[in-house]
């Protein structure tokens, strides 16, 4: 696999694991944002997405890089 193609499938691997953080940060999220009886919880927006969307990232890439890793052990021997 040339460089270029191990890039390219990082950084989309990277954009899935940004949407994936975004789409468990959005599950129930009108409910934390919305408490009841209580003025809005606004560090769900500046807190907890950024959070959510940089650990998908994160994660994504960590299995990447680790898959990476085995096949290139792997290959060695």
């Amino acid at each position: 696999m040339g460089q270029r193609m191990q890039a390219a499938g990082g950084c989309l691997l990277a954009a899935v694991g940004a949407g994936a953080g975004l789409a468990v940060w959005a599950v129930g999220v009108r409910e934390r944002l919305w408490r009841f009886e209580q003025a809005p919880d606004w560090s769900v927006l500046y807190a907890e997405l950024p959070l959510m969307v940089l650990g998908g990232t994160a994660v994504a890439l960590g299995v990447w890089a680790l898959g990476r890793r085995l096949r290139s052990r792997r290959s060695a021997r």
